[in-house]
């Protein structure tokens, strides 16, 4: 069916707005809590995969309603009793039913997100988060170790076996591995390193690792070296101000040092290969977020700026998310800074703005929106 809106604009209306699930079982393989995306089910849309709200606060409520899909995994966006798009969910993946050789099920050490996208958290802890006073205030990183969802602390070996396995298995492209900050300089630079070591070992398949930035520049060269293809410095939000409000702890590597490590990875991993993660909808305007972005274009940093989603059990769970409107506001004349610029997801070679399921981004960037 030819939807009534544009994908690039259902997309953002998806993604701020969330989706009603008219079968509860459909929900079945979402996330829920961690580290993110975070209480979200990947569905495909024209095409694409995308990764949309459906256990927050806004998704509740959405005008926007899934069927019950068919026994191929056929389904329809509803709103108003009228549908606005076809869509269908992917199957569970097959790695999924294994354990690694020291029992634990694979889902606990990785899982997939979008279509074909193998994620963890490496450590699903941080120094910032027990702390009301310095945790990130969107952060749900140990929501899922509470709920037995993930263990705490993924070994190299347990992290090589999954990979392999969803390769294997499933198809999986490229892998993301993150982390909550552990003490130290390092800014856990070291775990992901090692894993990746471990990773790239045993199965050929292309690494985005992210973290804050390490204290010592060395470290990038280490990551590289290590097999790391692609590496995000989250900034999150950019202007001082929200940064101090949402995210205390954080806030306190300064963005001087972000932009001293961003130049220094890129020399590394070089351009369009470093990435940096951006929140729209926490108190920065469109000209703060287009500003910055145009900063980072600059550098050879790819913006990958994603909607705010409110996660339950969050400080900001009762934030609202940005209105479709809003994300248009930035994802168009953003997608044309990036084409001018010839820096475009389709040629990060692993990570989230290669995935793009987290936004429409990548969408404007393939078919300017009208």
């Amino acid at each position: 069916m030819t939807p009534l809106i544009s994908t690039e604009r259902l997309i953002n209306a998806l993604q701020t707005h969330g989706v009603r699930l008219a079968d509860p079982k459909a929900g079945l393989a979402s996330r829920r809590g961690g580290a993110g995306p975070s209480d979200h089910k990947a569905i495909t849309l024209d095409g694409m995969t995308v990764m949309v709200p459906v256990h927050t606060a806004p998704a509740f409520e959405s005008p926007y309603v899934a069927e019950a899909p068919d026994d191929a995994g056929n389904s329809r966006i509803l709103r108003d009793n009228v549908a606005v798009g076809a869509i269908s969910f992917p199957k569970r993946p097959r790695f999924y039913d294994l354990s690694t050789a020291d029992g634990i099920p694979y889902p606990k050490i990785a899982v997939l997100h979008g279509r074909d996208v193998l994620a963890t958290t490496v450590l699903q802890t941080c120094v910032r988060y027990q702390s009301r006073t310095k945790t990130c205030q969107f952060c749900a990183i140990g929501q899922s170790l509470a709920g037995g969802r993930t263990i705490e602390r993924k070994t190299p070996a347990q992290l090589a076996e999954v990979a392999r396995a969803a390769v294997e298995l499933d198809s999986v492209r490229h892998m993301v591995l993150t982390t909550g900050t552990p003490p130290g300089r390092d800014r856990g630079a070291a775990i992901l390193t090692e894993s990746a070591t471990a990773i790239k070992a045993a199965v050929d398949l292309p690494i985005q690792a992210q973290c804050e930035p390490p204290d010592e520049d060395a470290w990038f060269t280490r990551m590289h070296d290590a097999g790391i293809d692609t590496l995000g410095l989250h900034l999150e939000a950019v202007t001082p101000s929200v940064r101090a409000r949402i995210m205390p702890g954080k806030a306190q590597v300064p963005l001087s040092r972000y932009f001293d490590a961003f130049a220094a990875a890129i020399a590394i991993f070089g351009r369009g290969q470093v990435s940096t993660y951006i929140l729209a909808g926490l108190g920065d305007t469109p000209d703060a977020i287009l500003t910055m972005s145009e900063r980072l274009i600059g550098l050879g940093v790819y913006p990958f700026v994603v909607p705010f989603v409110p996660i339950s059990g969050t400080p900001l769970e009762s934030h609202p998310a940005p209105t479709p409107a809003f994300m248009d506001e930035i994802l168009r004349p953003l997608s044309a800074m990036l084409r001018e610029a010839n820096l475009l997801a389709a040629d990060i070679k692993a990570g989230c703005g290669k995935c793009g399921a987290c936004s429409a981004l990548s969408t404007y960037e393939r078919r300017p929106a009208a």
